[in-house]
């Protein structure tokens, strides 16, 4: 792995916006996204035991004997496997255990097994198991009895690997688990924070990973910027970029892209719509968690379509993106989220808000990895008294927005990587002003 990169900032007094006197230095995938016998690229075995190893050791740390995982990036994090999007956002359909010392155990939704045993030889046979499942009780008077086939499946695991009796932690909990769990004296607990601390900090391998989700991302943008013009819709480009995503090896999910212009930019609609692009819209897209390998990206850039932007529209910008870079200035391994927090405005006296919860999302971090919200999650609605510390190798976006109620809003997102002594950025799409789209410069000054 090449050192990592170093952000500088050169700020004049506090307070005024961006005027091209700090510059980022760029994080960049080192190697491509094929597998090749002369090169070492991302090592996927050796990204699989860490994830495993790291998992366990939070396990133990919060004294546990076992963990049931049923959320998809849990499942995914200690088993290294990929189940059908349908199978995914449904706690219960497939679940997987790391009980003690032993290897991981899968519970895959009915026959998926037997693919599984294919795919993914680093399972042992006898640890991929069938599911039982009762959908969060949708199987209706069914669900006691899949619950009780479940409950005996997860004892006996505990009991394969000598942790039986000891206390489980439970990523996810429903009424149906709770009474039989109790009827059988399962000890469960909080089992989704432990999961919580492992996930935050990334292997070597991992933030190559990220660096590639980056620098697709870079290249997605470059698409949107090609393909953007007065005339077609926001659905328009959210279907053309899928397609160029999906064409990428190892994409394997596109859960958002998001395209929305003019007035749907403020307050910030965060889909996409028919309305037609009309000259001058301001438009931002976000990648809202393409997945590639399983690790997702969250990236926004701010368009003007067909002129120049307003004066006002500039002045907007240069106010979001100072709020953002003077945020990834607070950024370093042993710092806390409050310190980055306190980089952004008071959405009451900003926007006129009741409080901090009605502007939730638009001054914004959060962790990516496996999951769109990996920790730290960043905000000013509650990183401010309860403040979480920044570790090196955590990855995460911050991101920043302001604009003109029912008229254009801006947004802008950095993709980064906390080092021991700096940080990284990975997302390299142009960001020191809005991206103007006119394919005859000056031909759109008419427009108002």
């Amino acid at each position: 792995m090449r050192p990592p990169c170093t952000v500088r900032f050169f700020r004049t007094a506090l307070g005024k916006a961006y005027n091209g006197e700090w510059e980022p230095s760029m994080g960049t995938a080192n190697f491509g996204i094929a597998g090749l016998d002369w090169q070492q690229r991302v090592n996927w075995d050796r990204l699989r035991e860490y994830r495993i190893e790291r998992a366990r050791a939070m396990m133990k740390k919060h004294k546990l004997g076992a963990l049931l995982c049923m959320y998809d990036e849990n499942v995914r994090y200690i088993t290294g496997t990929l189940t059908p999007g349908w199978n995914r956002l449904k706690p219960g359909l497939r679940y997987a255990m790391l009980c003690g010392d032993g290897r991981p155990i899968l519970f895959e939704q009915g026959d998926l097994g037997f693919q599984i045993e294919r795919h993914s030889p680093w399972i042992p046979k006898k640890n991929i198991r069938h599911s039982f499942a009762w959908i969060k009780g949708a199987a209706g008077p069914a669900a006691t009895q899949q619950v009780t086939k479940f409950t005996k499946a997860v004892k006996q695991a505990m009991k394969e690997n000598g942790v039986a009796g000891q206390k489980l932690g439970c990523d996810f909990i429903d009424i149906n688990m709770i009474n039989i769990f109790k009827e059988n004296k399962i000890n469960w607990v909080d089992g989704m924070t432990p999961m919580m601390d492992a996930r935050a900090v990334k292997s070597p391998d991992e933030q190559e990973c990220f660096r590639i989700v980056g620098a697709i991302g870079d290249a997605t943008h470059w698409e949107c910027m090609k393909f953007l013009r007065p005339g077609i819709t926001e659905n328009q480009v959210t279907a053309h970029l899928m397609q160029y995503l999906y064409n990428i090896p190892g994409m394997e999910d596109v859960e958002d892209v998001i395209v929305s212009s003019g007035p749907n930019t403020w307050p910030n609609w965060r889909n996409f719509s028919d309305r037609i692009i009309q000259p001058g819209d301001i438009v931002f897209m976000d990648l809202a968690a393409l997945t590639w390998n399983g690790y997702k990206s969250c990236y926004y850039r701010t368009y003007c379509v067909g002129k120049e932007p307003s004066k006002e529209q500039k002045e907007t910008y240069e106010i979001a993106l100072k709020w953002l870079y003077d945020s990834i200035g607070a950024v370093k391994a042993g710092a806390t989220t409050r310190d980055i927090a306190l980089k952004w405005p008071s959405a009451m006296k900003t926007w006129g808000y009741e409080d901090e919860d009605q502007a939730a999302a638009n001054l914004w971090g959060h962790g990516l990895g496996l999951a769109q919200y990996d920790p730290p999650v960043i905000s000013r609605i509650w990183s401010l008294d309860h403040p979480i510390e920044i570790q090196e190798g955590m990855t995460f976006a911050l991101e920043t927005q302001h604009g003109k109620k029912y008229r254009y809003g801006v947004r802008i997102e950095e993709m980064l990587i906390v080092h021991k002594k700096d940080i990284e950025i990975v997302s390299n799409f142009p960001v020191k002003q809005i991206t103007v789209v006119d394919p005859l410069p000056g031909y759109g000054d008419h427009v108002k």
